[in-house]
């Protein structure tokens, strides 16, 4: 005997074709009061009733006092401002089902094709905002490739990288003064001046996209993580005033970890235990699939996901979210009943993301 469980969509489906398009509304309001991950984790969210492209300001550290002699005046300071654009653009997706489907399948098929468009949009914003905060080149996206030799004017110029990025190599003039035409995101902070801030990193050129390293120093391969990459994103985020926290990572850096077997150690548990969180251990296991985190170093939260390319990670501070996503328009129906014995409807959306925060993180390239 087989029980029917109901569904997104069973509440409102009937055998009459023509009222399945009642379903895509009420999933669609659904959707759009769930949160999609990737966007709680790495952006900032923001709404606009404009079109096209974007504009977000934001101050930079640009005043300071001084001492004064007895009765003097202060000279006037401003605050220096630095602009970012971020482009706003239209994705959609078409889900038909025919008459002879609906008739014929065993299963609901437009609950079927509902949840998976559903998953897609999942699948594509999380893809979008990855490839764009890691510098990996893709088409559909317009993303560019961003490799640890490429300079700061080249990931600040909008026309040819849309979606930003962490700070490139900075012009340091032969290691006296920095291009101020080009070098326009760094700024003084703490003790250390924009000359300072620009020789740090392990090539001293002050880019939060390093080269990855083995204990040999050479460039590592898939999968490779190093301690000493780590240690140098830390310092270059921390010298910008912020703390690194979280480190993003592909499940081939998650195989190299669990070769480690002091990566393990924080959760050890009763040895005696069916379900001790040790290596290997069921709770422990369990625990991965539900969050992704699987584990800490340095005090770092170390999360996987199969997005994130397998040669390269991520060190970033997440209570300074990296990204901004724009959201001119969340999934909609824009078009219902197709015709053509087709049941269905086209749906799309209109948003926009980049990298906001140069400072805020560091991507460990292997390539």
């Amino acid at each position: 005997m087989v029980t029917a469980q109901n569904g997104l969509a069973t509440s409102t489906l009937s055998s009459v074709a023509n009222r399945v398009l009642v379903d895509y509304k009420d999933a669609l309001q659904d959707y759009k009061v769930t949160e999609m991950p990737v966007i709680s984790m790495f952006a900032e969210r923001f709404t606009t009733e404009t079109g096209g492209d974007v504009d977000i300001s934001f101050s930079k550290p640009s005043m300071k006092l001084e001492q004064l002699e007895e009765g003097a005046t202060p000279a006037y300071q401003h605050t220096d401002l630095r602009n970012e654009r971020i482009g706003v653009k239209e994705w959609g997706i078409a889900v038909g089902v025919t008459r002879r489907m609906l008739e014929d399948s065993r299963f609901s098929e437009m609950e079927l094709a509902l949840n998976e468009a559903r998953r897609a949009v999942d699948r594509h914003v999380t893809e979008h905002a990855i490839k764009a905060l890691f510098g990996v080149a893709d088409t559909t996206f317009g993303t560019d490739a961003i490799a640890a030799a490429t300079t700061e004017a080249t990931i600040t110029t909008f026309a040819s990288n849309p979606h930003g990025g962490f700070f490139g190599t900075l012009d340091d003039g032969g290691g006296t003064t920095l291009d101020a035409a080009n070098d326009v995101r760094i700024a003084d902070y703490g003790i250390l001046s924009k000359d300072d801030l620009a020789g740090l990193g392990p090539a001293g050129t002050g880019s939060h996209y390093i080269a990855a390293s083995d204990a040999s120093g050479t460039v590592s391969t898939i999968g490779d993580i190093s301690l000493q990459d780590i240690t140098n994103a830390m310092e270059l985020i921390g010298a910008k005033g912020l703390n690194a926290d979280t480190i993003m990572i592909s499940p081939s850096h998650y195989k190299t970890l669990l070769n480690l077997a002091d990566f393990t150690t924080p959760f050890a548990g009763s040895s005696t235990s069916m379900t001790a969180v040790t290596k290997g251990g069921m709770d422990y296991v369990n625990d991965v699939s539900k969050t992704g985190l699987v584990g800490q170093l340095y005090g770092l939260n170390v999360v996987m996901n199969a997005y994130i390319p397998n040669n390269r990670f991520g060190v970033f501070d997440m209570t300074s979210k990296p990204m901004a996503y724009v959201e001119r328009r969340g999934l909609t129906v824009e078009e219902a009943n197709p015709g053509f014995g087709i049941t269905g409807s086209y749906m799309s959306m209109r948003y926009g993301l980049k990298v906001i925060r140069p400072e805020a993180g560091v991507i460990v390239i292997g390539d």
